[in-house]
């Protein structure tokens, strides 16, 4: 079933920041999925390996966190602006074309549409009027 979620990028500290959300929210964490459980040990150093590739907590009426650790090795940094994105998942690959095809118009920091390690199809920018959006196919 669609749904939209909002998407956390933090530096380092995403464990602890959703830790403290599941508690301020009375929920738990539903998914917690680290660099190295995602076979991406020997692209990372080290210190990257136990940091958050993917963790989700629902927090009101349906809606959930979703995060992951920005990695100053990969050249990220965590800045207001590229923190907070819309996260967008649609029933298809058609839905997630269309809708990304009428919100990329003059897009920067533009991913492109694709398949990913971990089985979605997925995509990544920022608009014309500087809103970051993503676009998650599960299992697609």
């Amino acid at each position: 079933m669609a749904r939209v979620s909002t998407y956390v990028n933090c530096l380092g500290n995403t464990e602890e920041a959703f830790e403290a959300y599941a508690a301020a929210f009375g929920t738990t964490i539903e998914t917690r999925i680290r660099f190295i459980d995602a076979g991406m040990a020997d692209q990372l150093p080290v210190e990257d390996h136990h940091k958050m590739m993917h963790i989700v907590v629902p927090i009101l009426a349906g809606h959930v966190l979703m995060g992951t650790d920005m990695l100053e090795s990969q050249g990220h940094s965590a800045t207001p602006g590229n923190n907070i994105s819309i996260n967008l998942e649609p029933d298809s690959r058609a839905d997630a074309d269309r809708l990304y095809s009428a919100l990329s118009e003059g897009a920067t920091e533009d991913s492109g549409m694709g398949d990913m390690p971990w089985g979605a199809y997925w995509g990544s920018w920022r608009d014309r009027f500087g809103v970051r959006w993503m676009i998650n196919v599960p299992n697609a």
